[in-house]
């Protein structure tokens, strides 16, 4: 039996909640995080050190390797700075993405090397062994040099900390590799101990004109020898001799104590070292300002070195947010997957702004400053994220989801548009949608309402009404508006080609999440345009097929038409990333609606459950991701979500490297494991309830705020079922009607039982 112990909040008493399960409740979650789950099948997560929702990470980078044609990142579709298969080691990158499909950060490279100097990645990268990784930490053993690297993280600064063997010891700064299309850098040596620059970043998914600059000091806990920069470059008549074979094309400087800049630039160190001997890197970035980076390494760090310190207060950080969900029973895989897919899901968004609140305009070469005690947010990978990891956010962690919102809605009074896919104050134009609108709309509808929602309703008026000549959000809006629907040959955005059905679809989602805020805040007529508006996805559908099909500009439907074209991502028309399948059920809004069209519940049913049947469900592309609750809208079909939300878990989320089923989205397939665990699930962005499902666990406790839940700290969530199915809920004392229930009532009802 173990005890778990919740502070309420009247009168500092104390609730006892007991777990009878055989199998007790986890006393430190962080024991049950694998940061190495998701690093292959292309889940482009990394095990590198990171506090949550923390701008600094650092990451071991293995995706360059000594053959040119091997593991080097321009040869395929590299979107990760490691890959658990690689094995070639070429240093640690700092502030790096989890969990995309786009190459992009992953620079600032540091690398411990042993012997001569050698500055081409090359000849001094390594393969390792012995990797250790655990939140907010990451360590591993260099073969080629003995050196054991060791990693950790503040939220906006990095610790590091090599164990050198006796002899000369290296330490580089590589500014010209990464995971980053663009090029270009800086670095000027401060002191002996401390090096501080800019690399220039950007070009994400398409987008040439979406860079932006990070800014850094480091610093080394012990005076060099010696040190210098070096300079890829073309060979110079006469100077050929400063050169030497062992680094090629790179020039080194030992003479010289002002700026470096240009494409393939660095800065070394080099060390007289004992037998065991422990050299400390710092680095603090920044993406305002030199002084700002120095101003939060300072502030973190306190300008001493104590790796030790750094370590436990990363671990500390997680220990403290995993444990707002404590299960009990289950097996020890299931817990692993759980909670490695929590801590995923508190990667991103993370926060941009500097330790004095200042942080880069929204397109723009200005600064803004957030309000003391408040963080501006980046990454808004919202094409993934406004499904499920926002509505995570504002059951967990309010404060940090209103946090978010009112990111977002500065972007707007900066930019003028609300962000879809934001990067470090750049809009890279990624995906489709208008994704804001359901993430806000969720959040004020589920009581977090500290935010200006008016300046939030005009952005979204503005961009479901602007034409399209003028509309950043919606450049294909004109024929939306004026038919309801939008054809083929209007718009393509990027590789990808002619996704329209999939824009419209977006747009569907978006309508009815602004119908719903409208009605709330009262603006009736907004509230019926916008509800008819999103209704619109009945063009689509073809009684031939049973699918959705694209249509022609003059009305008639797409031909030859595959609806199983699409599949594997190859390109089909109208469809981004995917079959006529992976969207056809992708209208959450309007489940009993579709399933008119396709002929009642049964004709629904048996569709949906072909393409689970069938293998044309795709576990790692959004609009799909949410079928196996759809069951759950008719009734004597809930078993169905439970069976098919069970055998997805056991099928794609595992305790292994490759346990994501694909890209994690910046923790958008991590997030959907941890709601199908615990028992319910978002179904429907902007509709403030959720589908039920029977959890993985015997019991999940779910700590709440109290201010934003009614007065409660506690959500109970008991499974009675076993392993069988459910046929009923218990909602505190009341049977919940069906298999939904709203997030309101949920909150009030304090224990929800599955029977």
């Amino acid at each position: 039996m173990i005890l778990s112990v919740a502070r309420t909040k009247f009168a500092g008493i104390l609730v006892l909640i007991f777990c009878t399960s055989v199998t007790t409740l986890a006393a430190d979650p962080t024991d049950y995080v694998d940061p190495f789950i998701g690093t292959t099948n292309f889940g482009t997560t990394n095990p590198g050190a990171v506090c949550p929702n923390g701008l600094m990470s650092v990451s071991p980078f293995n995706v360059m390797g000594s053959d040119l044609n091997v593991y080097d990142k321009d040869s395929r579709w590299w979107s990760t700075p490691y890959c658990y298969e690689n094995k070639y080691f070429t240093g640690f990158s700092h502030v790096n993405l989890s969990g995309v499909g786009c190459p992009e950060l992953g620079s600032l490279l540091i690398m411990p090397t042993s012997g001569p100097l050698q500055v081409d990645y090359h000849v001094y990268g390594s393969e390792y062994t012995e990797e250790q990784a655990s939140p907010g930490y990451y360590s591993n053993l260099l073969m080629a040099s003995g050196i054991r690297t060791e990693v950790s993280a503040t939220l906006r600064t990095s610790a590091e900390r090599y164990t050198f063997p006796a002899g000369q010891g290296n330490i580089l700064l590589n500014l010209g590799e990464g995971l980053t299309n663009e090029t270009g850098a800086m670095v000027r040596k401060v002191s002996d101990t401390e090096i501080e620059g800019m690399r220039l970043l950007g070009t994400f998914c398409y987008n040439p004109q979406a860079v932006f600059p990070v800014y850094f000091v480091l610093r080394v806990s012990k005076a060099p020898k010696a040190s210098g920069y070096w300079k890829k470059q073309r060979p110079m008549k006469g100077v050929e001799a400063e050169w030497t074979p062992d680094n090629g094309k790179y020039k080194i400087y030992t003479d010289y104590a002002r700026e470096l800049a240009g494409d393939d630039i660095g800065y070394w160190f080099s060390f007289d070292t004992e037998e065991g001997e422990q050299i400390e890197v710092q680095m603090g970035v920044s993406f305002v300002s030199i002084g700002n980076a120095r101003e939060n390494l300072d502030a973190e760090q306190g300008g001493v070195f104590d790796f030790e310190k750094v370590r436990r207060e990363a671990g500390a950080r997680w220990e403290n947010d995993l444990s707002r969900i404590k299960v009990c029973g289950g097996t020890e895989e299931q817990k692993t997957v759980f909670y490695t897919a929590l801590y995923h899901a508190l990667i991103h968004p993370n926060i941009l702004n500097d330790v004095n609140g200042e942080y880069p305009l929204m397109e723009s070469g200005g600064t803004g400053k957030v309000p003391d005690g408040h963080s501006r947010y980046t990454v808004f990978s919202l094409w993934d994220t406004y499904r499920n990891l926002h509505q995570l956010m504002t059951l967990l962690f309010p404060e940090r989801q209103l946090d978010m919102v009112r990111s977002m809605i500065d972007i707007y009074k900066e930019w003028g548009w609300m962000p879809k896919w934001e990067l470090y104050g750049r809009e890279t134009f990624t995906m489709e949608g208008d994704p804001a609108i359901p993430v806000i709309t969720d959040t004020w509808l589920k009581g977090l309402r500290d935010f200006d929602i008016g300046t939030a309703y005009e952005a979204f008026v503005k961009s479901a009404t602007t034409p399209g000549a003028r509309n950043r959000m919606r450049p294909d809006i004109d024929p939306y508006i004026e038919k309801g629907y939008i054809p083929l040959g209007i718009y393509a955005a990027d590789l990808s080609g002619d996704n329209a059905v999939s824009h419209a679809l977006e747009y569907y989602i978006a309508d009815y999440s602004l119908s719903v805020l409208a009605d709330s805040l009262g603006h009736r007529d907004d509230a019926e345009r916008f509800r008819k508006a999103a209704l619109g996805y009945r063009h689509y559908y073809c009684p031939e097929y049973g699918t959705l099909r694209p249509l022609m500009k003059d009305g008639t439907f797409y031909s030859p038409f595959n609806p199983r074209q699409g599949e594997n991502f190859e390109t089909a028309p109208g469809f981004h990333e995917g079959s006529a399948w992976n969207y056809t059920f992708y209208v959450p809004h309007d489940v009993k609606g579709l399933a008119g069209l396709m002929g009642g519940k049964r004709k629904f049913v048996e569709k949906l459950q072909m393409v689970f049947d069938e293998g044309l469900y795709d576990p790692a592309n959004e609009p799909d991701i949410a079928y196996p609750y759809l069951f759950s809208y008719f009734p004597g079909e809930e078993w169905r979500t439970q069976k098919t939300v069970r055998d997805l878990l056991a099928k794609y989320y595992r305790a292994a490297p490759d346990g994501i089923p694909g890209n994690d989205d910046t923790g958008t397939m991590s997030a959907w494991a941890v709601f199908s665990m615990i028992g319910f699930y978002p179904d429907c962005p902007g509709n403030p309830s959720y589908t039920l499902t029977v959890p993985a666990f015997d019991r999940v406790e779910i700590e709440l705020e109290p201010d934003y839940a009614g007065g409660r700290n506690l959500l109970v969530i008991e499974n009675k079922a076993g392993d069988g199915y459910a046929s009923k809920v218990m909602a505190g004392e009341k049977r919940v009607k069906g298999f939904r229930i709203g997030h309101a009532d949920l909150l009030e009802a304090g224990t929800v039982v599955f029977e």
